[in-house]
């Protein structure tokens, strides 16, 4: 085990550096009209499935106008819809539509192929460090 404790000022340094590293891959492949709250949207219809916009605003997280915003756009564009929620008929669930299912794996793939052309340009000599990397980080996310 490290005895080594990691300082806040390094940690603070790693959260710094995956900001940057997200948002530029975002910006390499993301079209303009789609802002990051719209897409976190997205990613969570698509892990959990359909949900009430108060919900959703929990999971993003954001506010509840934060999240009604962003659902009413993302709905005029087609890639969500709202629909009676089964368990009480006055509610409204958002679901995501195909073409915001395709959209968000579009843009996840293109991130994805980014991304690995970065790393292709480090030569990375270990390739098992890119795996305790991604162990390191989905740990770090809590799963």
């Amino acid at each position: 085990m490290n005895n080594v404790a990691t300082t806040e000022q390094q940690a603070f340094e790693m959260v710094v550096a995956l900001h940057r590293l997200v948002r530029s891959l975002r910006h390499a492949v993301r079209e303009d009209s789609l802002q990051p709250t719209q897409t976190l949207v997205l990613t969570q219809l698509v892990s959990t499935g359909p949900m009430r916009v108060g919900e959703l605003a929990a999971g993003v997280p954001c506010s509840q106008p934060t999240a009604t915003v962003a659902v009413a756009s993302l709905e005029a564009a087609g890639y969500v819809r709202r629909e009676p929620d089964p368990a009480d008929g006055r509610a409204i669930r958002v679901v995501i539509t195909e073409a915001g299912r395709d959209l968000l794996l579009s843009l996840a793939h293109g991130e994805a192929r980014e991304l690995a052309d970065r790393l292709n340009r480090l030569h990375l000599a270990d390739p098992e460090l890119l795996q305790q990397t991604v162990t390191l980080l989905d740990k770090l996310s809590g799963r």
